[in-house]
């Protein structure tokens, strides 16, 4: 993982409610275990009007100017619900989504963000319409600035301040995941092991 201390770039409004994971990246797109080429069928019943001849669908929001280089992706509530695939994640970040900001998240997807150092952003609707409200009227120049250190965005001269857990906040800064976090202590749990072997050899 790569450590983020800030994001800035276009933002993309998708202001849906409970978009599952198989409308992120439907299953039968999903050929091989790899992080790697997923990004094609990213959203594919939504981003293209032939998914088999891969025609664009001029009228998803990711495929209109600007936000074919959206950074951060504005969404609705209980995003990434339905099932436990890790792929959604990646498939998000190969296209290049570095940051979702939503009025919620489904539990596991929003877990398995952490894990890949996607960043997560939980906020009111009423905020997130006023970001996209912003973003709608300023096609050509919304770019947004998220810095995690302060736990700030800003857009348009408005500074917004959100919540996230300190655990999940620090392994984002650090570019860390739970077992790379642990295996900061990795001498002091060798040290333990071998100190456990020789009181308790028999185990």
């Amino acid at each position: 993982m790569k450590p983020i201390n800030s994001i800035t770039g276009i933002a993309a409004p998708l202001l849906r409610n409970n978009v599952d994971t198989d409308a992120i990246i439907p299953s039968r797109e999903i050929k091989k275990i790899s992080k790697l080429g997923l990004a094609d069928g990213l959203f594919a019943e939504w981003r293209y009007s032939s998914v088999q001849n891969r025609i664009p669908d001029q009228n998803f929001i990711l495929n209109k100017d600007p936000f074919q280089k959206s950074v951060i992706l504005l969404t609705g509530e209980n995003f990434g619900c339905g099932s436990s695939r890790e792929h959604a994640v990646w498939a998000l970040q190969e296209w290049g989504i570095k940051a979702i900001i939503g009025k919620s998240f489904g539990s596991i997807f929003y877990n398995n963000c952490i894990r890949n150092g996607l960043l997560a952003i939980t906020l009111e609707e009423k905020i997130i319409s006023g970001l996209i409200k912003n973003v709608e009227e300023n096609p050509s120049d919304n770019h947004i600035f998220i810095d995690l250190i302060k736990c700030s965005i800003q857009c348009c001269d408005k500074e917004i301040f959100f919540d996230i857990h300190e655990k999940d906040r620090s392994l984002l800064i650090e570019g860390l995941d739970e077992i790379e976090k642990v295996l900061i202590y990795k001498n002091n749990i060798d040290s333990f092991e071998a100190d456990h072997k020789k009181i308790r050899p028999w185990l």
